[in-house]
């Protein structure tokens, strides 16, 4: 390898462990890929992979839509609604109030696709009601976290745009392609959670369990039916778009556009308000999840300046198995440590997905296992914000959320590696 090369390594290094403390994600990969661009006397490379990221017209159109109708969804407590019809039918379950509040997570985050955002619509509904059955604290707070990888299934999670376009082909198609395995993850922590916590005896309860009420969401809101089917109203037109009803297939953002207006006729809300909603949450799509997205890619753009990555492909080409286990342990590791799995998925998928075919991958599997992986390791993290926001409603320490998730994380890391590819 040159020295370049050599280089390349110590920055990313280095670059690991600025994200491990906790360092402002896209400062910490723009710094390092324009560094490394600069040393191989080329920064303009950097420069042009930053500005062709920041007009990705899919990936904007899609995650903006997306991040526009979650506020919108939110300003109308239609996201609320929907929690509440879920969750009243539950009551008494006992210990199976785990995997049904596992499971109800999981589908609602499809809906609305934050990790936080859903855990608190969720949380401050389903944990007091875990706890008032008998459930300990650390083992509600683990049922809702680990539902919250449920948005893989979301056509507007920025994961499935970002490997869709690179594979050439519609997020939903990507979205079917992977949906068996972003089940099974599922199904895994589904039940992997329930039986963690029966054997250490979650179901036998807290005399002494509550919730923080400061962290629960107002109770000045009136559930309505009607509200709580909107946030499936753009699901339901991509997927019956994209399979029986051809007439109406259209894209992420159009879709999206649509749930809005149907919020904002149901909801009766005011058009100035929720007009404002919807754009401030494109504008925070843009700045928070496409802000990574374009970081990752002059980071990318860093790695190949310094000819590491065709070194690494090169290495790659003589066994896949670096490949299945780097593209599954890399992103699931550095998601465990920095609370997050989207820069290093990103970074990986802009680097060194585009490649898999050459040591003999597909781009769908190799970009699915990625981003899968780095979810399962932020949902076994206890510097995940959502881990640290569940945890706070339940009043439990992190760690103690995490000893339920872990096991199952593994389970399903090490399926989705043997599996996927």
């Amino acid at each position: 390898m040159s020295i370049q090369s050599w280089v390349a390594i110590a920055v990313t290094l280095v670059t690991v462990w600025a994200l491990i403390k906790r360092y402002e994600t896209r400062l910490v990969l723009l710094a390092a890929g324009l560094f490394l661009c600069c040393i191989s006397l080329d920064p303009m490379y950097g420069l042009d992979a930053m500005g062709k990221s920041m007009t990705n017209k899919s990936l904007i159109m899609a995650i903006c839509g997306s991040m526009g109708f979650a506020f919108v969804a939110s300003y109308t407590q239609c996201d609320r609604s929907l929690v509440h019809y879920l969750a009243s039918p539950i009551r008494g379950l006992g210990i199976f109030l785990l995997p049904v509040c596992t499971t109800i997570t999981f589908f609602i985050n499809i809906a609305i696709p934050s990790a936080a955002g859903c855990a608190a619509a969720v949380g401050s509904t389903l944990i007091p009601v875990m706890l008032r059955a008998g459930i300990k604290p650390a083992a509600a707070a683990a049922a809702v976290l680990g539902g919250t990888i449920g948005s893989y299934l979301s056509p507007g999670t920025s994961h499935n745009v970002f490997v869709a376009n690179m594979a050439k082909m519609s997020e939903m198609d990507f979205i079917a392609y992977h949906s068996t395995f972003s089940l099974m993850c599922g199904a895994i922590l589904i039940v992997g959670i329930a039986l963690v916590a029966f054997i250490l005896g979650d179901h036998k309860g807290d005399k002494n369990a509550q919730v923080d009420e400061s962290k629960l969401q107002k109770m000045d809101f009136v559930p309505s039916p009607l509200k709580a089917i909107v946030p499936f109203v753009p699901i339901a037109i991509l997927v019956l778009g994209n399979t029986c009803l051809p007439a109406i297939k259209m894209g992420v953002a159009q879709a999206m556009l649509i749930g809005a207006i149907a919020a904002l006729v149901i909801a009766r809300a005011n058009p100035q308000q929720l007009t404002k909603e919807f754009f401030s949450g494109m504008g925070k799509g843009y700045a928070d999840v496409m802000g990574i997205i374009i970081a990752a890619g002059v980071f990318a753009a860093g790695l190949r300046a310094t000819g590491l990555i065709d070194t690494a492909v090169a290495a790659l080409k003589d066994s896949n198995e670096f490949a299945r286990w780097g593209g599954s342990l890399g992103p699931w590791i550095m998601g465990v440590i920095t609370g997050s799995g989207d820069a290093a998925t990103q970074a990986f998928n802009e680097a060194v997905t585009p490649h898999a075919e050459s040591f003999g991958m597909t781009i769908p599997g190799l970009g699915g296992l990625a981003f899968l992986t780095g979810a399962l390791g932020r949902t076994m993290s206890p510097l995940a914000g959502v881990t640290i926001l569940v945890s706070g409603i339940a009043m439990v320490s992190p760690i103690e959320v995490i000893k339920r998730t872990a096991v199952p994380c593994i389970v399903a890391v090490v399926a989705c590696a043997l599996l996927m590819v």
